[in-house]
């Protein structure tokens, strides 16, 4: 018998600044899909709204800054483990919408899911801690070099 999974649709911004430096978030140690994990910010589209809109609001619940522009890249999706607030676990099968973004010039105020953000050198990516989507999506964008396993 198939298992059935709820279905979740998430947009991604890969946000760069003026100097091409890419943001990196790391979602806090005791919740999300990868908790403790650097990797890139997001959410869910909720009922009655349009892409372009959970985009903008993700990014101003999360990261408290304006888009000021974003142009589509590519989706992926995969099914995946998420921890809630209080340690609840479900797996989610999540299709992610992911879109190259220029933010606001506000300062970043992150929202208690991250504990961490950086603005890092597209060459100096692989010295953190990514989770294994992002390295997909850095990797597909020609970022970051293949893994060999």
């Amino acid at each position: 018998m198939k298992q059935e999974f709820p279905v979740r649709l998430i947009v991604v911004p890969v946000a760069e600044d003026a100097a091409r430096r890419v943001l990196l978030i790391r979602m806090a140690p005791d919740r999300g899909v990868f908790p403790g994990q650097w990797g890139l910010p997001g959410g869910g589209v909720e009922a009655g709204e349009s892409v372009l809109e959970a985009l903008r609001r993700e990014i101003r619940e999360e990261l408290g800054v304006g888009l000021e522009e974003a142009q589509p890249l590519f989706f992926k999706d995969a099914l995946l483990e998420k921890t809630f607030p209080g340690g609840e676990r479900r797996e989610i099968y999540m299709v992610f919408l992911l879109y190259r973004c220029r933010l606001g010039p506000e300062p970043l105020k992150l929202n208690d899911e991250f504990s961490d953000a950086a603005w890092v050198p597209r060459d100096q990516l692989s010295a953190y801690d990514l989770n294994r989507a992002t390295v997909d999506t850095f990797t597909q964008l020609g970022w970051l070099t293949p893994r060999v396993t």
